[in-house]
């Protein structure tokens, strides 16, 4: 069983990480990183490495390249491992904005294989 997350370069993206690191601490549960696709492997592995070494020394992680659909490669790494978690970001709303939620977020709500921790910015 692991945790799975998106690695975004946005405040949700950074607060999802930040989220997923805890929690796999607590659980003492693996933790997979999924990037975008959009930036370097090694840069994501670099920047998670160090958000772990001041959060949580004890989470083992690991960091895949994505497909650059992040919403797939969440539901399919999450299958893949066995997953008990997902974490997401989200970003806060307009009133108008919070009756349609955006169409990953919601893709990954409803076609995850596990529970799914949305965490507002």
């Amino acid at each position: 069983m692991t945790i799975v997350v998106g690695h975004l370069a946005t405040p949700e993206g950074q607060e999802a990480l930040t989220t997923a690191v805890t929690e796999a601490s607590e659980r003492k549960l693996p933790l997979v990183v999924v990037t975008s696709g959009k930036r370097p492997l090694e840069e994501c592995q670099a920047e998670t490495e160090e958000l772990v070494g001041r959060l949580a020394h004890d989470v083992d992680v690991r960091v895949e390249q994505g497909s650059g659909d992040l919403a797939e490669d969440l539901i399919r790494t999450a299958t893949s491992t066995g997953a008990g978690l997902i974490v997401i970001g989200l970003r806060k709303r307009s009133p108008v904005g919070k009756l349609i939620l955006g169409a990953g977020a919601q893709r990954i709500l409803v076609e995850a294989p596990c529970p799914v921790l949305a965490v507002k910015v």
